[in-house]
Order: C-alpha cells, then structure tokens, then sequence
C-alpha cells in the first residue's frame, strides 16, 4: 500500500500546472499538461526537442521547442507539450503523419503576428481583421490581453468598443465607405422578383429606367425631365406669390363670390394654372408608372422617396374632391373651401422634397438624420435647459423694463434667437444684469450647439460618401451583372440569388488565402 501511495504521489508531481492566459473578452483558465507518459502510453511519440512542424491556411513554419516553452499555456505550446498523438490532434484541424505536419485551418495573416509574438513576447494588431475576428484568432490561440503590446492595448480596446457605431466615425477606410455587399444584393433579389411576373423582361428594363438614372442613356433623359418639372412646379408656386398676382387674383375672387360662383376657376392665373396642370400629370404619371412598375407593392409603400411623390400630388386632386363635395353650395361655403385650397396649396412645398430622388446629398441628409436621433435630442434638451434659465434671469433683470420680458413665455423667443445666435434683435435687455445675462446665453449656446452638430457632421460626411460608392458600385453592376441578369431566362429565383451568394462568399475567402504570403520553398525555423 505504501508503493502504491508512493507511485501514485510521483505521478502526481510529475503533472504541471499550466496557467492560460486571460482570453479577450474572457476569464483565465488553468490545466494539467504531462510532461512525460503516463502508465498506458509507453514511449512517448515525440521528442521534447523536436521542432513542431505547422500549416496555417497554407504557411508552413517550424517553431522550435525552446520559443513555444517560453509560452506553455498556448495552443502551439501545448501542442508541443502533448503526451500522446490523440491529445495532439484534439489541438489542431488535421496531422500529416508522414511529413509529422500539424495543420490549423485559420487566417495566415493572423499567423504571422502570432509567429512575432512567439520571438518578442508581444502581439501587435491588424488593421486587416475585425477587432472580433482578431479576437476570435486571438483566443483560438490561447493569447489574452496582456499579451498585446502596448503600443496596441489601449487602440485595440477603442476599437471594441466603437466598432458596433463605426459608421459614427469620419473614416475613408474601404471597410467603412465601401458598400456592403448585402446592399447590391438586395436590388438583385429586387429584379429576381420579375421572373415570374408578366411582361417582367420588359418591366425589369422600365423599373431600372425610372430608379438609377446612371442606367442608360433615357434614364438620364427621364431624370432631367423629372428635374425640369420639379423646378418649374416650384418657381410657379413662388411666381404666384408676387404682389402683382395676389392682388389681380383677390379683386376677380370677390367678384367671383358675389356673383356666387366658385372662385377657384378665376383665381388663378392662366398661364401658371396650365404649367400647374402640366406638373400635375408628369407627378401623376411618374407616381402611377413606378406603383406598376414596382417589384414590390408593399416596398414601394414603405420606401420614403415613393411617400414623397405621393404627397407631392395629393393636395391637388383633394382640392378636386372638396370643390365637388360643394359644388352645389353657395358663396359661403365657396369661402369656407378657399381656406381649405389654401391649406392644400401650403403642401405643395413638399415637391421639392421630390429632388431627393435626384440628389445624392440630400438623401445622404436624410440618412444622417435618421441615425442621429440621439444627437437631434440632445441638441433640443440643451436648448430648452438653456433657454429656460436664461429666460428666467432675463425676465427677473427686466420685468421693470418696458422692452417686450413682460413674461417668462414671452422671453422664450428671446432665448431661441440668443442660443443658436440668431439674435433678430426685436427684443434687447437694457439693464446691466440683462445684457450679462444675454452674454452668458450667447455663450452657452455656442457650446451647446457645436457639440452635437460636429457629430451630426461626421455622420453627414460618412453617409455622403457611402452614398456615392453605392451608387458608383450599383452603376457598375448594372453594365455587368444586371445585364446578364436581363438577357438570361426570366425565371431567376431568389434561390438561385442565395446559392451566388454563398459562392461569392466562397469566392472572397479563396481570395482571402490567395493574398497569403507565398510559401518559402523550406518551413523557415522559429
């Protein structure tokens, strides 16, 4: 019983505590590695000299024995210290026993950082990978934050935590401007979608016409005429509110009135009513040629810049339905629909929301405004805090004065105009503590604007440009790839998108490991 107690004390000494190094992101953890064979293995299948032979997505190094050592708690480390082939191979991907070559299928860019962190004990990051993906590479191989250099700690943990918001960030990296392919893809699945439709060949061509204007050479000329129109829509509008033509368009609308009749068919004048008429129809046919068009009913709904065109030809045929509904009513209800047509006509400022469609930087507006609701609110809070206390000051220092603070409402128009630096100047304080007051408010609202609107900014200007290379990226495809999209058979199913997908995924990993360093002609030692 003593031997055996005795034997069985050995064995346990003989068993080091291996300590791994903290995973990013995770927690430590501590193993047994043999260091000789136990009961059942009998001679032991390698030399703990012998140089650990590796192939990496295709490089193929040889560490030496002593430099893996230094760093036991790794993967490589214990790969070297491995008592048996079957706990080696529970270690790597694959093991060649002929040439004793232990293959990893990971990325050989990250390889050859790890290979630097095996000669300097320092592991430096790259600007090639994700931060997840180096992460990812990192805690496969058993390294952790401490093993990153500190030149590259604190840049790498930045990067972690900004990289879920990176589009936030005023970047012109590829990785961030460049459109995902996802994007591309997505007018594919759009066109895959008039296979099985009727006429869809020639629906494809027209849909493709109306929405990229880099198509063909009509589609430009269809978006110059649509710009045409829009911009003589709205000089009209502004046309109409010249003097001249209010006064000559009021004077025939009593006369109208008294004699009891509508005073719409006079109040306008002739010439702007058929440039109105004219503008109307192009709206209209644009609007009912994209609904028929559309892949999608539901999308073209749901998409802002069709929601736009339908606003933009809404307040006329509603005028249409109102002058109907009391068409047979007297001089007083003809009053009472003028104010509803002037209501109506108010509307009509949304059509130059329909250059949008036209305009890279305003739909880039729009998206920028979209994500940055956060921003937006900030900026209104730090404007209604300050223009509420200053108001308050403002109407404490002149509520004696004679010079429009009778109220603290009525002092927060002064406040608005102070805090964005407006200051129309139609409302002054005269008083010492007034004029302090206003200094202080002019101040704080240069710091309170300019700290959300630089945000706003970068965001602007990342969108601006993902913006034009989606476009340049779509214009490109549509000469290429839509073209074989349209001279192949109509019945393309979002299936067969799904398999392409995966091969040009495919594709892009065979290119990643093609941009892999070239093989030496022998394993280099390490």
């Amino acid at each position: 019983m003593l031997m055996l107690l005795v034997r069985g004390t050995h064995y346990e000494n003989l068993r080091s505590k291996v300590v791994l190094p903290t995973p990013l992101g995770g927690r430590s953890t501590e193993t047994f590695v043999s260091e000789f064979p136990g009961p059942d293995t009998g001679i032991r299948w390698r030399r703990s000299d012998e140089a650990l032979r590796v192939n990496v997505g295709g490089v193929r190094r040889q560490l030496s024995a002593r430099a893996l050592a230094r760093f036991p708690g790794t993967r490589l480390g214990r790969l070297q210290a491995a008592a048996s082939e079957e706990q080696a191979r529970r270690l790597c991907d694959d093991y060649d026993e002929a040439a004793r070559e232990f293959y990893f299928d990971r990325h050989p860019g990250f390889f050859l950082s790890l290979l630097h962190f095996y000669r300097t004990g320092h592991l430096h990051v790259l600007d090639e990978l994700c931060v997840f993906a180096f992460g990812q590479e990192a805690d496969y191989w058993g390294l952790g934050e401490n093993a990153l250099a500190a030149c590259c700690r604190a840049r790498y943990l930045e990067r972690r935590l900004t990289q879920p918001h990176a589009w936030d960030e005023d970047s012109d990296t590829p990785s961030s401007v460049d459109p995902c392919p996802d994007e591309i893809s997505d007018v594919q699945r759009e066109l895959a979608r008039y296979g099985a439709a009727r006429c869809g060949r020639l629906r494809r061509r027209l849909w493709l016409t109306m929405e990229n204007p880099g198509y063909s050479l009509p589609s430009k000329l269809f978006s110059c005429v649509s710009i045409s129109v829009v911009l003589a829509s709205i000089a009209a509008m502004c046309i109409h509110s010249l003097p001249e033509y209010q006064a000559r368009e009021a004077a025939a609308a009593v006369a109208a009135v008294a004699a009891g009749r509508s005073p719409e068919g006079v109040r306008d004048d002739p010439v702007l009513r058929r440039l109105e008429y004219f503008c109307i129809a192009w709206f209209s046919f644009e609007v009912s040629s994209r609904l028929l068009l559309a892949p999608s009913t539901r999308n073209f709904f749901c998409h802002p810049l069709n929601l736009i065109d339908i606003v933009s030809v809404l307040p006329f045929y509603l005028t249409l339905l109102a002058g109907v509904a009391l068409g047979d009513q007297g001089g007083k209800e003809f009053g009472h629909l003028g104010k509803v047509v002037q209501v109506f006509r108010l509307m009509r400022i949304f059509r130059v929301l329909k250059l949008a469609r036209h305009s890279t930087g305003l739909r880039s507006l729009g998206a920028t405004l979209k994500h940055s609701y956060r921003e937006v609110g900030i900026l209104l809070l730090y404007l209604a805090v300050g223009v509420s206390v200053f108001s308050g000051v403002a109407y404490t220092a002149e509520k004696e004065e004679d010079v429009g603070f009778n109220t603290i409402p009525a002092c927060w128009w002064w406040g608005t105009v102070s805090m964005t630096t407006v200051g129309y100047g139609d409302v002054v304080p005269v008083t010492v503590a007034g004029k302090l007051a206003a200094s202080g408010c002019i101040l704080g609202g240069i710091l309170v604007v300019a700290l959300p609107i630089t945000i706003i900014f970068n965001k602007f200007s990342h969108f601006y440009r993902r913006q034009k290379a989606l476009e340049a990226a779509v214009r490109n495809s549509n000469h290429r790839e839509f073209e074989d999209l349209l001279s192949s058979v109509d019945g393309v199913s979002e299936a067969s998108l799904e398999t392409s997908r995966e091969t040009s995924q495919e594709g892009r990993s065979a290119d990643l490991e093609s941009q892999a360093p070239s093989e030496p002609p022998h394993p280099q030692m390490y």
